[in-house]
């Protein structure tokens, strides 16, 4: 059987964030009540302070008025953090061998017989050794197919989810799906390009506002969710090529081309007799 590869799309950090992001816009699709109806909130792939400072039009209004209510999403910090993956976990080391197409940081997922080939191998030795197709034998010759698979690195990443309003009730109606959406525990999955990550929010979320200020300043109210990701890279990026599972059958019997005007052997096709050539 010839090397079946299976070619994976490589996780990287760019995909956490990806899935994060689409989290965030499709998942939580949060809309609020504003003064031209009920609207989606758009969110932002950029830091707070540049969303917030930012003199772009589809931020800021004719005026230089920030259009609110508003939603920037920016990664904070990544870690490889063993303790958060959890206790029970192992570090597989790169095994030294494996099928053509293997590579290191990859590891054996499945071994069973194969048995079209070791059939083979079974029939060409029972004609052997008694010119009978299907005669019982001791087949010593067992095929294997062996998968393997690449070890995923596991990090934790840190973002910050920040919501911005001009009113109180908008904020209660944002933040409100942050606490609902996974009941009683502070978990969920978010997902991006056939990879799932593990999410986690946390349960304190950090409210400000101005309106206690009397000056000019544009009233807002301020929250900030912060979220904790279980991510795992998956290749090395474009330092290599895409991340792939193998499979192969084990080899069971090598064999070499003999030289028989090294050796002296005879050509049994052109004599009948068991004596050798002399060199």
């Amino acid at each position: 059987m010839p090397t079946k590869e299976i070619t994976l799309k490589p996780s990287t950090i760019e995909t956490i964030d990806f899935a994060i992001y689409n989290l965030i816009n499709e998942g939580f699709d949060l809309h609020t009540s504003t003064n031209a109806g009920f609207k989606k909130v758009p969110v932002l792939w950029i830091s707070p302070e540049r969303a917030f400072n930012s003199k772009d039009k589809d931020i800021r209004d004719s005026v230089g008025k920030l259009k609110l209510p508003l939603i920037t999403v920016e990664r904070t910090a990544m870690s490889k953090d063993p303790k958060f993956k959890g206790g029970f976990q192992a570090n597989f080391f790169p095994e030294t061998s494996g099928p053509r197409g293997y590579k290191k940081h990859q590891r054996m997922i499945s071994r069973k017989i194969s048995q079209k080939a070791t059939r083979k191998f079974a029939s060409a030795d029972s004609r052997e050794e008694s010119d009978q197709q299907n005669f019982p034998t001791n087949n010593k010759k067992v095929v294997y197919e062996e998968t393997y698979a690449p070890i995923p690195t596991w990090i934790k990443v840190e973002y910050s989810i920040k919501l911005r309003t001009e009113y109180q009730q908008q904020m209660n109606t944002l933040i409100t799906p942050f606490a609902t959406k996974t009941g009683n525990i502070n978990a969920l999955f978010a997902e991006y390009d056939g990879h799932r990550y593990e999410v986690f929010i946390e349960g304190d979320y950090t409210q400000n506002n101005n309106t206690a200020n009397l000056g000019e300043d544009e009233r807002s109210f301020d929250t900030t969710v912060k979220l904790k990701v279980l991510g795992f890279l998956l290749g090395d990026g474009d330092n290599e090529e895409a991340p792939k599972i193998v499979t192969k059958e084990t080899i069971v019997e090598v064999k070499l081309v003999r030289e028989r005007s090294i050796v002296g052997d005879t050509k049994p096709w052109e004599s009948d007799d068991d004596d050798f050539r002399e060199f």
